[in-house]
């Protein structure tokens, strides 16, 4: 049963059962509502890189950090279908699609328009994260097809102001909002590995699990502490500096039973884990993953090594489910 009205209480109870105790729950969860052997392949662009003016702690596109990373346009129409086009090919059945932005401004927005409707149009499920957007900016996505939209609250709302000071945590959910009333499915997770405290990542699971509605993906990101950002130079060679593996998987399976019907991805640092890891993982519940080299502009586990990987596990590729419709106009 999908409930809403999760207590902190409860959640950590959770993660304080035994470890196969935990995983025991998430897998009858999991089997309840889908396949066990599926898991989807997704792929990500950075559609527009670096030079975002948000202070985001953990970031390497952020204007305030020192990483050398060179900014860039938003990306030509064209060459954004191409990238779908071969990640298709590649059997990712999603094609999400990023840009380093505050906010997106309204030149912006016929192009975006037209790579939504491009990739919908290959039969793909579509996703994008440009950041906060007003409620014409989401209405223009809708109408486009825009399948998800990404906006993650990143942590605990406690935790969220050590992280971020250029936007609060309320932005956030204003935009899950705005994205919720336009009628586009929603995207939103967090990154675990930030020196929290499990407290905080209880926080985070509830925070998303008593929302009026789940989100229908729950991206669950290990830190990739990059040199030059703030959380990368502060957990520089600290304990801090990589979350524990179990405990990892202890969210992902939590993030599972709290949100029952929700596609929980294992999304950013995959390329740092163990294959035993990411098989606990898939145990505790997560069924959708990044496939391809590169997450935005950080390294990714990639295509080959993946297909080994599924290959070992037993695992599948879910099928795309996305219906392509004709308009009449056309």
């Amino acid at each position: 049963m999908t409930r809403n009205d999760w207590t902190r209480d409860e959640i950590a109870a959770l993660f304080d059962l035994s470890f196969p105790e935990l995983l025991f729950r998430a897998a009858e969860v999991h089997r309840a509502q889908f396949a066990a052997d599926e898991v989807q392949l997704s792929t990500l662009l950075s559609i527009k890189t670096g030079g975002c003016p948000e202070d985001c702690g953990y970031c390497n596109q952020s204007a305030h950090a020192e990483t050398g990373l060179k900014a860039t346009k938003l990306m030509d129409v064209r060459a954004v279908l191409q990238a779908a086009a071969q990640a298709k090919d590649n059997g990712s059945s999603r094609f999400c699609m990023g840009a380093a932005w505050r906010n997106p401004k309204d030149r912006d927005m016929p192009a975006i328009v037209e790579m939504v409707k491009g990739v919908r149009g290959m039969g793909m499920e579509t996703c994008m994260t440009l950041g906060m957007l007003s409620e014409t900016q989401a209405a223009m996505l809708a109408d486009a097809g825009l399948d998800y939209y990404n906006h993650n609250i990143d942590t605990s709302p406690e935790r969220y102001g050590e992280v971020i000071t250029t936007r609060t945590f309320e932005d956030r959910l204003e935009t899950l909002e705005h994205v919720r009333e336009a009628g586009i499915n929603v995207c939103c997770g967090g990154i675990v590995g930030m020196g929290e405290t499990r407290a905080d990542r209880v926080g985070f699971i509830h925070a998303l699990a008593t929302l009026p509605k789940h989100p229908e993906s729950v991206p669950v990101n290990a830190l990739v502490p990059v040199k030059g950002t703030v959380l990368g130079d502060m957990l520089a060679d600290t304990p801090l500096a990589k979350i524990d593996e179990i405990e990892f998987v202890r969210t992902v399976a939590v993030a599972r039973i709290t949100m029952p019907e929700s596609m929980v991805r294992l999304s950013a640092g995959r390329e740092s884990m163990s294959d035993s890891t990411q098989a606990l993982c898939f145990m505790a519940g997560a069924n959708s993953i990044f496939t391809g080299d590169k997450l935005l502009t950080t390294g990714n586990a990639g295509d080959d090594k993946d297909a080994a990987l599924f290959a070992r596990l037993g695992l599948r590729a879910m099928p795309g489910e996305v219906k392509v419709e004709l308009e009449a106009a056309e």
